[in-house]
């Protein structure tokens, strides 16, 4: 075990004394009825234009759920209910699966010039549309509207990349062993892909599935989270006016347990890719060994992110602000641990504690917001139950650490200091808006601290050292380091993690490798 040695935070706790994350300071009533006239006018306009499906699509048909059930989409600010879609079983999978199967033999066959080109007309819809899909992220997700509509250029910027991408898959020639064989190697699609995307990015967990898979010439069965399956309709309507073919693009969502034993027991499906936990990626590890799948994961993190005493700190609050309260903490490469050096911890935590209590929490479509609410109440209650071991451990709150008075699954930003590596809060994800402080003496300290994790999938490092950057970037255990910098995620590098982080890339160049197969063809004879 990391050994963490409690520090006092005296000068913070005296800034803090009596003060309140900043909220908008309104009878919880009232702001229902605000949000409420809200969600009613994006519904309006998203009607208007097309985009708010409330069915699945197979074969480019739209379709209920067989048996009639419905899943209902709730307003994670108001609880009120946006819409019902069809709660989708096995029968429908199956049927996705063999309309993915169908249009592959003729999506596979088109050039890769004609695949791009269809790629990029969704592309451009999306962006047209942008506002209108940043308005239904925020409308079921709740991130900011700010936030959203940057997840909607994010989440396009991946079809973007692949439509280029789809041009570029290269086989090589290999040099002969004999004068009279020729040998080279192919890349090929592997096939039809199930695709499982999350609730925190219901755009972008898509398109950076989708946009290597179709620009390699597979096709896709999506399965959205019942959470938030409304951006992924809107998605799935847009690739059928870019021209997409019927088949290539299907959406189911539902039964979870239901979907997912179909997608992996189907032998039609040669691919599962997958964002989410990681003991829900262990499970579908374990199925797809039954059809021998290729299987991509993204699963959870523990993202350390390090500031010694030579760093900036205004640049290292900034990149900690990001990097811990981005979506409300709700990403799988938040800063779970914010490890500080003693020479700068107290300086530190009273300048990241004034610029958390600035930050503003609400109804995501409401000016001046930052922080929207959490999911549902199981997220709520998570972070509760962690915060409150901490507590139990020795661990202080200097700022937040209860529910907002908001109401609903508001939680206001917190920090919290004291934290030893036995707590939860150090050891696993806390997806929430909650920032512990761990102290440090050396480079070896904060390495050891920062690797003793089963998670691998992102870390952040502010140093003014670059020697120091270097070596400690080397030395962590991460798929992804931030160096100076909260936000990383980008089209154009590869994201992934490390140990029970995932397998595989997203993104990038080498996104596209996790799409394809492999073949070496030998020609001999050639000397006749």
């Amino acid at each position: 075990m990391a050994r963490v040695f409690p520090m006092p935070l005296r000068s913070c706790k005296l800034l803090l004394h009596g003060s309140h994350v900043s909220s908008m300071r309104r009878p919880f009533a009232i702001l229902c009825r605000q949000i409420n006239m809200e969600v009613e006018s994006v519904v309006a306009r998203l009607n208007a234009c097309g985009l708010l499906r409330s069915q699945g699509l197979i074969g480019g048909k739209w379709a209920e759920a067989y048996d009639g059930k419905t899943i209902k989409v709730h307003n994670p600010a108001s609880g009120e209910i946006i819409t019902e879609v069809p709660c989708m079983g096995a029968r429908e999978t199956n049927d996705a699966i063999v309309s993915a199967y169908d249009a592959f033999s003729s999506w596979s066959k088109l050039t890769a010039v004609d695949r791009s080109k269809c790629l990029r007309k969704w592309y451009d819809l999306m962006i047209a549309h942008k506002n209108e899909l940043g308005q239904l992220i925020t409308l079921e997700q709740g991130k900011p509207l700010k936030e959203a509509l940057g997840e909607v250029a994010y989440g396009a910027g991946f079809i973007e990349f692949f439509a280029e991408e789809a041009k570029r898959v290269y086989g090589d020639i290999i040099p002969a062993t004999l004068s009279d064989r020729r040998l080279f190697v192919l890349k090929q699609p592997v096939g039809v892909v199930g695709a499982i995307a999350p609730w925190n990015f219901p755009l972008a967990m898509i398109t950076r599935k989708a946009g290597p898979a179709l620009a390699s010439g597979c096709t896709v069965v999506i399965k959205p989270s019942e959470f938030t399956p409304l951006t992924a309709l809107a998605a799935a309507e847009l690739s059928l006016q870019a021209g997409i073919p019927p088949g290539v693009v299907n959406v189911i969502m539902g039964n979870a347990p239901e979907i997912g034993d179909a997608l992996l027991n189907s032998t039609k499906v040669r691919k599962i890719t997958f964002t989410g936990s990681t003991a829900v990626g262990k499970k579908l590890m374990a199925g797809a060994a039954g059809t021998v799948k290729k299987v991509s994961l993204e699963l959870g993190g523990n993202a350390p992110c390090i500031i010694f005493d030579d760093a900036d700190l205004d640049v290292a609050v900034r990149g900690t602000l990001a990097a811990k309260f981005r979506n409300s903490g709700q990403t799988c490469v938040c800063a779970n641990r914010v490890i500080v050096q003693e020479g700068v911890y107290e300086k530190f935590a009273v300048a990241f504690a004034n610029a958390v209590q600035k930050l503003q929490v609400g109804d995501g479509f409401s000016e001046g917001v930052t922080q929207g609410p959490l999911i549902n109440e199981a997220a709520l209650l998570k972070v509760e139950s962690f915060v409150q071991d901490a507590i139990s451990k020795g661990a202080k709150v200097v700022l937040g650490g209860k529910r907002h008075s908001l109401g609903k699954t508001f939680y206001e930003p917190t920090i919290v200091t004291n934290v030893r590596s036995e707590m939860l809060i150090s050891r696993e994800e806390v997806f929430g808006p909650v920032a512990p402080l761990i102290p440090f003496k050396t480079e070896a300290e904060a390495i050891f601290i920062a690797n003793d994790t089963n998670a691998g999938l992102a870390a952040y490092i502010f140093t003014s050292n670059i020697q120091r950057s270097w070596r400690v970037s080397e030395a962590l255990e991460y798929g992804i380091v931030g160096v100076n910098e909260g936000l990383v995620s980008t089209e154009v590098a590869p994201f992934g993690g490390f140990k029970q982080s995932g397998l595989g890339r997203e993104g990038s160049k080498y996104g596209m490798d996790e799409y394809l197969e492999m073949k070496y063809v030998c020609m001999g004879d050639m000397n006749n």
